[in-house]
């Protein structure tokens, strides 16, 4: 129901995932916010064993699809159950410091109530 449209910024911009907009409705490893700033995923094992283990969470989350699979990136849209707002979420792994960054946002509305930092935190203790 409310989708929204993809956005035009997805995707790694010099080494970086985009910025969070001015809402509070994103989440961003890179940031320097405060407001949006999230820990990235952290890893002990090989850049592709992590980004097996990633992609095996993202694929057993409900109603998501990954859009975009690359050897250090991945990029998929989590739908929530109730009126179908789509969440856009990415990872891009950063095999020299052996973290994931992350980037959680959602499309449409003003606040998330925690949602895109909710998730994160989930998909970080399910791969820990």
């Amino acid at each position: 129901m409310f989708t929204g449209k993809r956005p035009k910024n997805i995707g790694v911009q010099s080494g970086k995932l985009a910025p969070c907009p001015k809402t509070p409705n994103c989440v961003n490893s890179q940031s320097q916010d405060p407001k949006c700033r999230i820990e990235p995923l952290s890893y002990n094992s090989t850049a592709a064993e992590a980004m097996a283990k990633l992609k095996t969470v993202i694929e057993n989350e409900q109603r998501t699809t990954i859009i975009t699979e690359t050897q250090n990136y991945l990029y998929a849209e989590f739908t929530s159950a109730l009126m179908g707002f789509v969440d856009d979420v990415e990872f891009l792994l950063d095999d020299n410091n052996k973290v994931i960054h992350v980037r959680s946002a959602s499309r449409l509305g003003k606040s998330d109530l925690g949602v895109n930092r909710k998730r994160i935190e989930t998909i970080r203790g399910k791969i820990n």
